[in-house]
């Protein structure tokens, strides 16, 4: 996304019907270079592989997932919103100084902002007027 600072590693999700039948994507996955290294069968089934040049995090989820809308929404309200465009890009930047030396801190040290910014998404979405049920 342009004006986000950002690590030179791609995230991608890739819904499926089913993720736990890993005979039927890993496999083909592997074939063109993709490493498996995440199972988290409690989290909605997901699976995450690396690429070949280690520049892709694939996410693997079931269609039904809720992860991927929440992605999509973020992503969506940071192109829509440079005030908490440049608030991420800051906590990234600065979180990435402090943690270099422990990069496993780097991702749960995000989760703050995150949250504050799901917090604005969500609570715009709910004063939307919803359309009638009946």
């Amino acid at each position: 996304m342009p004006g986000l600072a950002a690590k030179p590693i791609i995230d991608i999700d890739l819904l499926l019907e089913d993720t736990t039948d890993e005979s039927r994507y890993i496999p083909a996955l592997e074939g063109i270079g993709y490493r498996l290294v995440l199972r988290q069968p409690w989290w909605h089934g997901h699976r995450m592989l690396v690429g070949p040049a280690e520049d892709i995090n694939l996410h693997v989820w079931p269609r039904d997932a809720p992860e991927p809308i929440r992605h999509r929404l973020f992503r969506d309200w940071l192109r829509s919103h440079p005030e908490d465009r440049e608030l991420y890009a800051a906590t990234k930047r600065r979180l990435a100084r402090d943690t270099a030396h422990r990069t496993s801190d780097y991702s749960l040290a995000k989760n703050d902002v995150i949250d504050q910014i799901y917090a604005r998404i969500f609570a715009t979405a709910s004063e939307r007027p919803q359309p009638d049920p009946d």
